[in-house]
């Protein structure tokens, strides 16, 4: 008896909230993240910082941003040991023949690239960073470098190990899914 008094007494004057009519449906809880989201959120501002650090290199170096991407292409393949042709260069970058061309003779024009001939095919051009633009990268961010190596000093060698193992996965995944 008391179940059908409190059924029939006008919303609020229990201080309960009405039952909720047929077919009228509460708003959802946001589904909870799954867990390790906060770390891909934190290494897209990451990304993000970095690209907008990028940017402003490139505007006062004047620079086009694949400009940029180009160096740090060429960077990457001299630490690696392999050798930069315009044709690997233009495949890294996603870029046609006429658009590598355009961006090797800008870089060269500035100073900062150079083209060479394969010393074992004479047919096949290198390129190669020129030292001014490593002096230039390193005067922006050297700094930016130097922070990031002394943070990483405070991590223990299995830390820096898991953060090299992570990053590299997400390298691959990129890689791999085309992004």
């Amino acid at each position: 008896m008391a179940r059908q008094q409190e059924a029939e007494e006008p919303a609020g004057e229990s201080g309960e909230e009405p039952a909720e009519e047929p077919g009228e449906q509460l708003a959802e809880e946001p589904a909870e993240e799954p867990s390790g989201m906060d770390l891909v959120h934190l290494l897209r501002e990451v990304t993000l910082r970095l690209d907008l650090a990028g940017a402003r290199f490139a505007g006062r170096n004047g620079l086009h941003p694949t400009d940029l991407r180009a160096l740090i292409s060429l960077l990457d393949a001299a630490r690696a040991g392999d050798e930069s042709t315009p044709g690997r260069l233009g495949d890294r970058l996603g870029l046609n023949s006429a658009g590598t061309t355009a961006l090797i003779d800008r870089l060269e024009r500035l100073g900062l690239v150079r083209r060479v001939r394969d010393t074992r095919d004479r047919r096949r051009v290198l390129l190669e960073v020129d030292d001014r633009a490593l002096a230039l990268g390193q005067s922006f961010f050297g700094p930016l470098t130097d922070r990031t190596l002394a943070l990483l000093a405070t991590f223990e060698a299995g830390e820096q190990a898991a953060v090299r193992r992570f990053l590299s996965g997400v390298r691959d995944a990129v890689r791999e899914e085309g992004a």
